[in-house]
């Protein structure tokens, strides 16, 4: 698979690094790329392995996106999945935060 991290600007992709599976976000995550979440969510949750949401180089979240991350983590979960969030600029942890803030005991790694 292509290095995430130059291909194309707003995307979602999915690999496995090192027994995990990769959720990468990249540029603008909006309802645009609602396909690429809709395949990448199947592929990650196939998998079976942790996954790490990295949103290292989201530039801009909108609802879809957010909906994606939590449709994602809420399902992983369900399946015994362990999820984290590798968001270094806070980009998509802040409006997390604010979304899941009712959800006492969850929290973002």
């Amino acid at each position: 698979m292509d290095d995430l991290r130059t291909a194309a600007p707003d995307r979602i992709g999915v690999e496995v690094v090192d027994g995990s599976t990769v959720v990468r976000l990249v540029g603008e995550i909006d309802a645009d790329l609602r396909t690429q979440a809709s395949d990448c969510m199947g592929l990650a949750l196939m998998h079976g392995l942790p996954i790490v949401i990295d949103a290292e180089d989201v530039t801009f979240v909108d609802s879809a996106g957010v909906a994606f991350v939590l449709q994602l983590s809420m399902a992983a979960r369900e399946a015994g999945i362990p999820v984290t969030l590798r968001d270094p600029h806070g980009t998509l942890r802040d409006v997390l935060a604010v979304v899941w803030s009712g959800h006492a005991g969850d929290a973002w790694v």
